[in-house]
């Protein structure tokens, strides 16, 4: 994710948070082989390095784990929720957008407009024993257990076709169900008339935006500042 300028963004600024991209493996910005080493079997790094890019935050004094919150959309809310499995104490908040967080049941599922095309980046867990053990041990949903885990607001639109809404609303209702005060901080929001994208329109993407930054705000403690 290139750095660029945000209108939205200075919602947050103003009010006195820092923000932070995480270049986690995966992605592009150090070549060829540092997005092979965060996929497929190489998936797991992809959440190590977002947890460690946290701690890092936490340890060099930018945030404290009472004011840090993470965001990530679509295969990055399946990192979202991957991390709230796997390092729930880092974080205030998170924000997963239109999260990827059932990943093994859908890519068990050919039909899918996407599946097929998207072997190459997690494999075929429907062909592979090893894959699909391998995705079982991350997958947001399957690995949801009886923890604490911070407040998680979960976006989703009910005409995505890329990410189903059927994903966040189950992850959802078994976060509330599992976690361990079995009333956890979960908010589900569905935007009834969009895509994977969004909504249409710059200002109704900015209303929408703002929501998202006001939930934000009230988790770092910024909310009347």
């Amino acid at each position: 994710m290139d750095p660029y300028f945000s209108i939205a963004r200075l919602s947050l600024l103003d009010r006195g948070a820092a923000f932070a991209i995480a270049h986690v493996r995966g992605g592009g910005e150090m070549g060829r082989r540092w997005y092979d080493d965060g996929k497929l079997m190489r998936k797991q790094h992809t959440f190590s390095d977002f947890a460690a890019c946290a701690r890092h935050l936490v340890d060099t004094g930018w945030a404290s784990p009472e004011t840090l919150v993470g965001e990530g959309a679509s295969a990055g809310g399946l990192l979202i929720g991957a991390v709230a499995n796997q390092a729930p104490e880092l974080f205030s908040g998170l924000v997963a957008g239109v999260p990827f967080v059932d990943a093994l049941t859908t890519m068990l599922d050919a039909s899918l407009p996407l599946t097929v095309t998207e072997y190459d980046e997690w494999g075929n867990p429907e062909a592979d024993p090893a894959v699909y053990d391998y995705m079982a041990s991350y997958a947001p949903y399957d690995n949801v257990t009886e923890q604490d885990y911070p407040a998680i607001l979960a976006e989703t639109s009910l005409n995505d076709t890329r990410v189903l809404y059927v994903e966040p609303a189950k992850w959802v209702a078994k976060l509330r169900a599992t976690a361990a005060d079995h009333r956890p901080d979960v908010l589900l929001r569905t935007e009834m008339a969009a895509g994977h994208g969004g909504v249409s329109g710059r200002y109704k993407s900015w209303h929408d935006r703002a929501f998202t930054l006001a939930w934000m705000l009230d988790r770092m403690g910024l909310a009347g500042a």
